[in-house]
C-alpha cells in the first residue's frame, strides 16, 4: 500500500484508532473489574499475602509490582526505540507489545494467591505490554500531524479511547451483575451467583486481550514502518538508545523551554499516573459501599462516571488550550488535581467518592491528552523522533516508579491509602510552581 501523506485524515484517525483498541486495558484491567477482583481473593487478616517472603498489604503489593514494572519499561524502552529508530521500523516493536500485553491480559483468567508469582507475571505482561507499545505509539504523532493538527488528534485519541473502552466495560458490566445471560451457571444460592460473577470476572480479562489484539491491525496496516533508512541491527546498536538519550539530555540545555517543561511534567504525572493506578483500589477498600454487590455496582459506575466526563474534558482541555495556552491551562488543571488529593482524604461515602470520580473525569483526559502534544511542540526540527519521546517516557516511567513506591510504602507502613493519597498534593503544588517557570512561546 502506498505511504500516506503526513496529515492525511485517513492517516490521522488509523494511528488515533490505536487508543480504541489499547484503552481497555486502562479501564477493564486497571482501573475497574480487575481491582475489584483482586479484592474477592481470600486473603489472610488485613488484607495480608504472603509474597516474596514478607507479608505484604495486598494494596501495597500492587503498588510494589506496578513499580517494579514501569522500571523494567523504563530501562528497555531506550534500548528499543534507539534499534527501531536506526533500522527505520518502530511499527514492529509496538506490534511486539501490544501483543505480549494482549495475551497478558488474557492470561489473567487463571489469576489466583495459589500461583500467586504466575499471576503476577501476567500482571506484569500486561501492564508492559500497554506502556511499552505506547513508547512507540506516541512517537508517531509529529511524524503522522502537523503541528496545528496535533493537540485535536490528541484529544481525539483519547475520546475514542474512552468510548471504545467504556463500551467493552458496558459488555464486562453486564457479565459481572448478569452472569446468566452469558451462559454462566448462578445456581441456587448467594455463593453461587458471587462464584458466577467472579468467573465472569475472570472471563473478562480475555474480551479485554482480544479487543485490543484484533482492533490495534488497523493502526498496523496503515501506520508506516517509520524513517527508514536500511540499516541492519548489529551489536553496536543495541545501547544506541542509551546514548540517543544522551544527546537527547544534552540537547535540552539549548532548548529551555523544554527542559523547564519536563521538569514540571516528571513531578506532575508522578502523582496524576499514581493516582489513576490506585483509584479503584482505594474506592475498594476506603468507601463505605454497605455491601459486595453495592460496592461492585458502585466502583463501576464510579469508573464508567470517569469516562464519560473525561470525553468531555479531553474536548474542553483542547479548546481552553486554543484559547488561553499549553501552559495556563495545565496550571488550572494541576490545582485542580491538587484540591482532589486534599479532598480525597475526607472523602468516606458513595456519594462523595462519586463527585471525585466526575472531577477525576474532568482533568484526567486532559492533562494527558495536552501533557503529550506540549511535549511534541516544543520539539526541535529533528527526525528522530523516537528518542524524544522515549526520554519523556523513561521521565514518566521513572516518575511512576518514584510515586508507586511512595505510596505502596506510605500504604504498608500506616495502612491506610488514605495518608499515601494526601501526600501527592505536595507533588502538585511543586509541579505547579515548575509550570509557572516555563517559558511562554507560541500556542504554548
Amino acid at each position: 500500500m502506498e505511504p500516506l501523506q503526513k496529515g492525511s485524515k485517513k492517516l490521522l484517525n488509523a494511528w488515533a484508532f490505536y487508543d480504541w483498541a489499547n484503552s481497555v486495558y486502562t479501564l477493564t484491567i486497571a482501573s475497574t473489574i480487575f481491582p475489584i477482583f483482586y479484592g474477592t481473593l481470600n486473603f489472610f487478616d488485613d488484607n495480608q499475602v504472603h509474597a516474596f517472603g514478607f507479608d505484604i498489604k495486598n494494596t501495597a503489593l500492587i503498588s510494589f509490582v506496578t513499580a517494579f514494572t514501569f522500571l523494567v519499561v523504563a530501562f528497555i524502552s531506550p534500548l528499543l526505540s534507539g534499534i527501531a529508530d536506526y533500522v527505520g521500523n518502530k511499527k514492529v516493536f509496538m506490534k511486539f507489545f501490544c501483543y505480549i500485553g494482549g495475551l497478558g491480559c488474557i492470561g489473567l483468567y487463571w489469576f489466583s494467591l495459589e500461583y500467586i508469582y504466575w499471576s503476577l507475571l501476567f500482571y506484569f505482561f500486561g501492564l508492559i505490554g500497554y506502556w511499552g507499545s505506547l513508547v512507540f505509539y506516541n512517537s508517531y504523532l509529529p511524524d503522522i500531524a502537523h503541528e496545528d493538527q496535533q493537540d485535536k488528534i490528541s484529544a481525539k485519541g483519547f475520546s475514542m479511547g474512552y468510548i471504545g473502552s467504556v463500551t467493552l466495560l458496558l459488555l464486562n458490566l453486564a457479565m459481572v451483575m448478569k452472569p446468566e445471560w452469558f451462559g454462566f451457571d448462578i445456581g441456587t444460592t448467594e455463593a453461587d451467583k458471587d462464584a458466577a460473577s467472579i468467573l465472569a470476572m475472570r472471563s473478562s480479562f480475555i474480551t479485554v486481550g482480544l479487543w485490543w489484539i484484533i482492533f490495534s491491525q488497523y493502526t498496523f496496516m496503515v501506520l508506516p514502518k517509520g524513517v527508514s533508512n536500511g540499516h541492519k541491527v548489529t551489536k553496536a546498536v543495541i545501547f544506541n538508545g542509551f546514548k540517543e538519550l544522551k544527546m537527547v539530555w544534552k540537547g535540552l540545555t539549548h532548548n529551555l523551554r523544554l527542559k523547564r517543561y519536563l521538569r514540571a511534567f516528571f513531578v506532575y504525572s508522578m502523582a496524576v499516573q499514581t493516582i489513576m493506578l490506585v483509584a479503584t483500589y482505594f474506592g475498594e477498600q476506603e468507601i463505605s459501599w454497605g455491601g459486595e454487590s453495592e460496592k461492585t455496582m458502585g466502583l463501576i459506575v464510579s469508573i464508567l462516571v470517569i469516562q464519560i466526563v473525561a470525553v468531555f474534558g479531553a474536548m474542553l482541555t483542547s479548546r481552553a488550550s486554543a484559547r488561553f495556552g499549553n501552559i495556563q491551562t495545565l496550571i488550572v488543571i494541576n490545582f485542580i488535581w491538587m484540591s482532589l488529593c486534599f479532598y480525597g482524604y475526607f472523602v468516606e461515602t458513595p456519594i462523595q467518592f462519586y463527585i471525585t470520580a466526575a472531577f477525576v473525569g474532568l482533568v484526567m483526559g486532559g492533562i494527558q491528552a495536552l501533557s503529550r502534544s506540549t511535549y511534541s511542540k516544543f520539539l526541535p526540527e529533528t527526525k528522530d523522533t523516537t528518542s524524544y519521546f522515549s526520554f519523556f517516557d523513561v521521565a514518566e516511567k521513572i516518575g511512576i516508579v518514584i510515586g508507586m513506591a511512595i505510596y505502596g510504602t506510605i500504604d504498608q507502613i500506616t495502612g491506610s491509602m488514605r495518608n499515601a493519597i494526601l501526600f501527592l498534593f505536595i507533588f502538585f503544588l511543586i509541579g505547579i510552581i515548575l509550570l509557572f517557570k516555563v517559558p511562554r512561546g507560541k500556542h504554548a
